[in-house]
């Protein structure tokens, strides 16, 4: 059994590999000889300071997202999805391309709904970005070829520690990796050749990988090499004494174990599909319990979980970000997941999300922890519905939901990408996780309250007031930039916003200067009405259907 062996996967069939990725640049390189300004504007990630931007056509770029289901990957569906799309004003669509769709025969490759695709989603002026089911997908095989499915002596199931197979494939395997790497490349290399107006915009190798039930595989080989010392790059990274897997890192040996080899092996595709195209890459994670690895139960064995980002850093540095796949409606452990994310050597994206409403507060605070992207899972009117995790069915409510901060954001996503990237930015929902939240910007106090009708306050008791209608349900949230020491753009859905000094002295009073609804057009702030009077005595009162607000504060004597 052909089987990797512990020395770093690039240096591993060193010739064969040289002239795989030598090939491969060189078809790019021809490709982007058409035309230089393709090359320049081709798109990928930029970090200063601490925040991130996914550059496309040269500016940061707001991916107001939406996944496809997972079997929508054909000709005959895509009339099924652009209508969705369009009806969210989503600008980008994440696709998968199938592993068993590209090479249904060894060799043999057919891109025709690739073709399809990018053509299509040229027309409606939507983004793509590419979802690679191959080696794994949800942990599992059902997306590799049929020959790899029935040749199980040459690509090799995980094996349990009573030597009885398991359903995931080991990532031990060279002939698997040299298998999934060539069809990748393949792939990679027909999309610069029609693709040179960047209409995919990033790729995701593999999905939500690792192992459930498994921590990781016991064939003989990954026996011998679990028995090894720790790989020394990785010691020095993690700042740990060398030794063991188990003696250096105990309980978790395994899982971080099965994590290096995993990440090692989707790196080494990710790498040699770069070297085709170098669009920025990333990979999704299963996720599990938010606040604790005590237990192992972060998700399957192996994935990019919260608690082994350390290692997939090491492991896989072709790999741009690591993202979270949130299908919990607990808004403190989305809180915490937004927040593990979210790293200064990690830009947040959530390449999937529930579909469902309650969902849909979850974009404001994505963006207030500086995300790139957003994308609600299953959008697409074939009938399928992953209810408990998602929606039970689309109707306008739901829908509408997502519309209705994409409709807002669509126009100035361009804008909102730059002022993220360049400013401080924070978000919260209903329920992260105290009833209000706040925070400090500079000396202004940003509070967030929920369940408020536009008018009045809640200690009002001289008559009668209604419940507000949202007031016990899974809605509202916020976010605001603050774009000058006392200048703010802020939005949201179902939620008040007030402003105040942080910490007022005596002699001192806070006061709104200005409050100017409006947005960006060409880059410059364009202003359609002010707010004043009934709009701002109760804070700045967010409905279903969200505005931008550019607020002034000031300060005046008492």
């Amino acid at each position: 059994m052909n089987r990797i062996h512990d020395r770093p996967i690039g240096a591993r069939n060193g010739k064969a590999w040289l002239r795989l990725a030598a090939i491969a640049a060189g078809l790019a390189l021809s490709s982007a000889a058409a035309g230089s300004a393709v090359a320049q504007e081709i798109p990928h990630l930029a970090e200063k300071n601490g925040r991130h931007a996914l550059i496309v056509d040269g500016a940061p770029f707001l991916m107001l997202g939406a996944q496809a289901n997972n079997s929508s990957n054909y000709p005959s569906e895509l009339p099924k999805v652009w209508p969705v799309i369009s009806a969210m004003h989503a600008n980008t669509l994440e696709m998968p391309i199938s592993w068993e769709q590209v090479e249904p025969e060894e060799g043999k490759f057919d891109f025709s709904f690739l073709d399809t695709l990018i053509a299509q989603a040229r027309e409606q002026k939507v983004r793509l970005v590419l979802l690679w089911f191959a080696t794994w997908k949800n942990t599992g095989n059902t997306y590799v070829p049929e020959w790899v499915k029935r040749d199980t002596k040459r690509f090799p199931r995980m094996r349990n520690a009573d030597g009885t197979a398991h359903h995931s494939m080991s990532p031990h395997s060279r002939n698997t990796l040299e298998a999934d790497k060539r069809a990748f490349v393949a792939l990679m290399t027909h999309l610069a050749r029609v693709d040179r107006d960047n209409i995919v915009i990033m790729v995701q190798p593999e999905n939500e990988a690792g192992s459930y039930t498994l921590k990781r595989d016991h064939a003989p080989e990954a026996d011998r090499l679990f028995k090894g010392p720790v790989p020394s790059e990785l010691v020095r990274a993690m700042k740990v004494k060398s030794g063991s897997w188990t003696e250096v890192f105990g309980k978790r040996a395994e899982q971080f174990f099965h994590t290096w080899h995993l990440a090692r092996y989707i790196d080494e595709i990710a790498a040699a599909g770069k070297a085709a195209k170098p669009l920025p890459m990333y990979v999704n994670a299963a996720l599990g319990n938010a606040f604790t690895d005590e237990n192992g139960d972060v998700g399957p064995s192996g994935g990019p979980n919260w608690n082994a980002i350390p290692v997939w850093k090491v492991a896989a540095p072709h790999i741009d970000l690591l993202a979270p796949d949130i299908y919990t409606r607990d808004a403190p452990a989305v809180a915490s997941f937004l927040d593990k994310y979210a790293r200064a050597d990690n830009a947040l994206m959530v390449p999937e999300i529930g579909n469902a409403s309650e969902y849909a507060r979850f974009f404001w605070p994505t963006l207030g922890h500086g995300g790139i992207g957003f994308a609600p899972f299953g959008m697409d009117a074939t009938g399928f519905f992953n209810y408990p995790l998602g929606a039970k069915t689309f109707d306008d409510g739901t829908l509408e939901a997502f519309a209705a901060p994409y409709r807002l954001l669509k126009p100035m996503a361009s804008d909102w990408a730059r002022i993220a990237f360049e400013n401080p930015v924070w978000g919260t929902a209903k329920g992260f996780p105290e009833a209000d939240q706040s925070t400090v910007m500079g000396r202004w106090k940003i509070s967030a309250h929920y369940g408020l009708w536009q008018m009045g306050e809640p200690e009002w008791n001289w008559f009668k007031i209604d419940k507000h209608p949202e007031a016990d349900k899974d809605t509202g949230g916020m976010v605001v930039a603050q774009i000058g020491p006392d200048t703010f753009l802020v939005t949201g859905t179902h939620v008040r916003v007030r402003l105040g000094l942080a910490k007022p002295v005596p002699g001192e009073l806070a006061q709104m200067i200005r409050t100017e609804e409006g947005s960006f057009v060409d880059g410059k702030w364009v202003t359609t009405r002010r707010w004043n009077g009934d709009q701002i005595d109760y804070g700045f009162n967010f409905t279903d259907r969200p505005v931008m607000l550019k607020v002034t504060m000031g300060i005046v004597p008492r």
